[in-house]
């Protein structure tokens, strides 16, 4: 039976967006790259505008994390899900330890667990919706987590693994869904990478790293290893960090980027910038966060789903419903008025709402967002 359902006007947000990625793009992005449409679109990636983009990207990035001097920023083809095979090519020598407390938190161990010149990696495992870190481990020589856990909306600390310096293990950390958002001191990571489809409001297909001196020489050793006579591991340049390092060392990446994404990214980290940088941003977060968090704690049939306050993000709110409240039937009764990308992760199977609270959305439009559910829930 297909219900039917209009949503007062004025109970309505001015954007409807509440993606987890792709997320909100805000209109003056939109603008730069209508902007763009006749001078960078459709041009070489390797010549002085787009190139300048690239520039503009890492220098802003850099002054956005409070970047150390010994720290670089590359840029390369793929997305996050391709770092993770970089990773296993480039910075994993033998063997990884990871944190895994959710779908994308594991696939990248799932990712070295496949690598057939790695050793089998180790797992601490948690629960969805907990939060589960790598311990010291001997013979380990990277440990793994991601920053936000996208799929439960986790958001776990960012700290070295007592003892991992002295041992010479790297710190890598998936940001995808936490860089621009959730505040982080790179310091205590080697490589911090992520997508542009989050809170930098872009398209994906691009990845970007923090990478600390220690990655970089790691990169070189392991990379000049698999070139010798007789090596078991394939570095493909495709999965080459030296490779991209290189080439975002002039502002460019291996192969032809989406400059469209260049262009929206570029204008989402001035933006940032422009605003207050990371201690804005991650403010904005919270703040729209915590209007979720508050509404469903005082909700009849809404509760948070990450029990611990602690380790609830603040770029992904996942929340469940009461059974007899169908979230689909929410979900689907909110797109029809134009309030989008609210379902749960798919292969949670739970009940649940899932709302993308990056730097764009306006908090005021997230308080919107509860009375629209509010009022579908009541007239169901």
């Amino acid at each position: 039976m297909t219900i039917e359902m209009t949503i007062p006007a004025a109970l309505l947000p001015e954007d409807g967006r509440f993606g987890s990625g792709p997320s909100k793009i805000r209109s003056e992005q939109v603008d730069a790259l209508a902007a763009a449409g006749k001078t960078i679109l459709g041009t070489s990636h390797r010549q002085p505008p787009v190139r300048h983009l690239v520039a503009s990207i890492r220098e802003g990035l850099a002054a956005f994390f409070s970047m150390p001097d010994d720290y670089e920023i590359a840029l390369g083809n793929g997305g996050a899900s391709a770092f993770w095979e970089v990773a296993c090519a480039s910075l994993i020598n033998r063997r990884a330890a990871y944190g895994v407390y959710g779908s994308f938190s594991k696939k990248f161990a799932q990712s070295a667990a496949k690598a057939p010149f790695l050793e089998p990696p180790v797992i601490y495992e948690g629960e969805p919706g907990t939060c589960r870190l790598p311990e010291y481990t001997e013979g380990v020589d990277a440990y793994c987590w991601a920053h936000d856990e996208t799929s439960t909306g986790v958001e776990a600390p960012i700290r070295r693994v007592p003892g991992s310096v002295d041992q010479g293990a790297l710190t890598l950390i998936d940001a995808t869904s936490a860089a621009g958002a959730l505040k982080v001191d790179v310091r205590e990571t080697d490589a911090y990478y992520f997508s542009p489809q989050k809170a930098f409001g872009a398209d994906g297909g691009l990845w970007v790293a923090v990478l600390s001196p220690a990655a970089v020489e790691r990169a070189e050793r392991v990379e000049q290893s698999a070139s010798l006579a007789g090596a078991r591991r394939w570095v493909p340049p495709f999965l080459s960090l030296t490779t991209a390092l290189a080439n975002s060392r002039k502002d460019q990446t291996l192969n032809t980027p989406a400059v469209a994404t260049l262009v929206m990214m570029e204008n989402q980290v001035r933006w940032l910038n422009d605003n207050g940088g990371m201690a804005w941003a991650t403010a904005r977060c919270a703040k729209s966060a915590s209007l979720l968090y508050s509404w469903a704690e005082r909700s009849d049939y809404a509760t948070p789903f990450v029990k611990d306050p602690a380790i609830r993000s603040h770029s992904v709110v996942t929340v469940d419903l009461n059974d007899e409240i169908n979230a689909s039937q929410v979900v689907a009764l909110l797109r029809d008025n134009g309030i989008y990308d609210t379902f749960a992760y798919r292969k949670l199977g739970r009940n649940q709402l899932r709302v993308g609270v990056f730097p764009s959305v306006e908090p005021s439009d997230v308080a919107a967002l509860t009375q629209c559910i509010d009022y579908v829930v009541e007239h169901l």
